[in-house]
């Protein structure tokens, strides 16, 4: 991450050539899979609405015995806070809250690193609210977040925590009126949650946005690897810009990346640095499994393996790689009569609240989601993740799977390996340090479902073209890509001279009547290429689902056995 003289400093000091010492560290046991049978759990669906990282999920691994002994008394909180703890089954703080908490208390920007389940959310809300219940006053803190779900967690875990002080909470963030917003960051909330995006528009569109953050005294910013990605530089540098300079920063991420490395190295004198990071490592209490099979039968074992398993399973999350893939793997179960709730981007904000909180409260007992839902997440009675699309990156498969084994809780994650993603496992299982175990299946089996699986398949993917989904996929693919150019454009031209320089060289090579003439055919061929690639997008979910059948049958036929050509 470059940041250049004129850019607004990410912690409030503005001091850029500090380098933060190590303060604190906590090593995370990186041992084997464990062995251990689950005991079984009574098969409830019901899921409170709120989780909290309880006292469990400081295990043996973490910290020393001194610190392991620490209460919430003895971090500085408030009694109400401590009672408020007691209350939601909080007995001793975790590692991570140990760290931070006073430090935080204490005045100190921190930059928290700690694996996912381990209580960062309370980490930073603890202190905001004890600091909020001596000097209330709204707008006392913003929380930014890389994802809307997220968001409306993080404001579900602060108003669970701030219950005896009367909080108010706002969340901000896209897909709702900006108009009701705005009317609610009038009113000075306490803590305000926002995605970078929404938080962004405010401040330019409104001239009082500044003025009703002028005295905030906490900028934190979770999922701060997310945050920190190509794509949100122009938002966070309008957040940074319209917070006071006086404020407190907190970054929190469960995962090391080179620029939040870069940020840690440019950071001020007095941030607070804690790590219980070892790279992109998993629980020990997870049990991460994997399927190899061929591609074209996937939705076969996918439904196979739902069938398949024990009342243990109180509720799991099946993730696909796109929108598309997601909505079409509901329709798939809603004509298999599974019921299930899709979690995509390409759902309006109500629908995918609706979609998170009939799967939280235990309505449904799936949840096929995207990427969307890979971070932050913390719902209880989740015991399976199944990766239906094998991540690109191994970060991602480590943010899915900590989905489940939470706070010391056990859980099981099934990765669906076909043989075009045999390098991914393989770098996957490099950057966690663990070699996943084959699930045992019996392919004849699960065969046998095969041809009631594809004709829901054939019969979903009707679904989709005359709803339109397959037109608006392909809208947000040509947007995305104009988007991804102009971004380039922008980037190229923030460089120093290179907009003059470009200027020039078009003034140079001004094209004549001919040149105008190759120009207007040249664009009349790339549009006429587009069209004819639109056309082949919209035929080829027929085809495919005709080319997959034709092609199970032939795995039917030879009984033909798939090996893990790993081995």
């Amino acid at each position: 991450m470059e940041v250049d003289d004129g850019a607004p400093s990410i912690f409030s000091s503005g001091v850029r050539s500090a380098t933060v010492p190590l303060k604190a560290s906590a090593n995370v046991s990186n041992g084997g899979v464990s062995k251990k049978k689950r005991k079984k759990r009574e098969n409830s669906l019901v899921a409170p609405s709120i989780s909290l990282v309880p006292a469990a999920a400081a295990s043996e691994s973490d910290g020393e015995l001194e610190e392991k002994s620490r209460t919430f008394e003895d971090l500085g909180l408030s009694t109400w806070l401590q009672l408020t703890c007691k209350e939601l089954g909080m007995v001793r703080p975790t590692p991570v809250q140990q760290g931070c908490i006073p430090q935080i208390l204490n005045g100190k920007d921190v930059f928290g690193m700690a694996q996912t389940g381990s209580g960062k959310t309370a980490a930073f809300a603890l202190p905001i609210l004890h600091n909020l219940a001596e000097n209330p006053y709204g707008i006392y803190a913003l929380v930014i977040t890389p994802t809307r779900e997220l968001a409306f967690q993080i404001a579900d875990q602060f108003n669970a925590l701030g219950s005896s002080m009367s909080l108010r909470c706002t969340v901000v963030v896209g897909g709702m009126e900006m108009t009701a917003q705005s009317l609610a960051l009038m009113n000075r909330p306490h803590v305000v949650i926002a995605t970078p995006g929404r938080m962004k528009d405010h401040f330019i569109s409104d001239g009082d946005m500044v003025r009703y953050f002028s005295k905030a005294k906490f900028l934190v910013l979770d999922e701060a690897d997310r945050l920190l990605e190509v794509g949100f530089e122009g938002e966070l540098r309008t957040i940074l810009q319209s917070m006071p300079t006086s404020r407190q920063t907190l970054l929190f991420s469960a995962t090391m990346t080179g620029n939040l490395k870069a940020l840690h190295q440019l950071s001020s004198d007095k941030a607070f640095f804690y790590e219980a990071y070892q790279g992109f490592r998993t629980v020990e209490t997870l049990k991460q499994e994997y399927i190899f099979i061929p591609a074209n039968v996937k939705d076969v074992y996918l439904l196979h393996l739902l069938n398949s398993l024990d009342d243990s399973v109180r509720s799991l999350i099946i993730f696909a790689a796109s929108c598309r893939t997601c909505h079409l793997l509901s329709l798939i179960m809603e004509e298999m009569d599974v019921d299930t709730a899709a979690l995509h981007s390409m759902k309006t904000q109500q629908q995918r609240l609706a979609s998170l909180s009939r799967f939280k409260a235990g309505q449904v007992p799936i949840l096929i989601a995207t990427d969307v839902a890979s971070r932050g997440l913390d719902i209880p009675t989740v015991d399976l993740v199944i990766n239906y699309d094998i991540p690109r990156l191994a970060r991602d498969y480590v943010h899915r799977v900590g989905r489940t084994a939470r706070a010391g809780r056990g859980g099981c994650a099934i990765s669906l390996v076909t043989q075009y993603d045999v390098e991914l496992v393989h770098d996957i299982e490099k950057t966690i340090g663990k070699k996943l175990e084959e699930h045992e299946t019996v392919e004849d089996e699960v065969l046998k479902g095969i041809t009631e699986v594809y004709k829901a398949k054939r019969v979903a993917a009707l679904r989709m073209m005359d709803s339109g989904f397959e037109d608006k996929v392909k809208a947000r693919k040509e947007l995305n890509q104009k988007n991804k150019v102009k971004h380039e454009l922008n980037q190229e031209d923030s460089e120093p001279g290179t907009k003059k320089r470009r200027e020039l060289e078009d003034r140079n090579t001004k094209p004549g009547r001919k040149g105008k003439q190759e120009l207007e055919n040249n664009d009349t061929k790339l549009a006429s290429k587009k069209s004819e690639l639109g056309e082949n997008i919209a035929n080829n979910v027929t085809k495919e689902s005709d080319s997959e059948l034709d092609g199970s049958r032939r795995v039917k036929g030879k009984k033909k056995k798939f090996s893990d050509p790993r081995h």
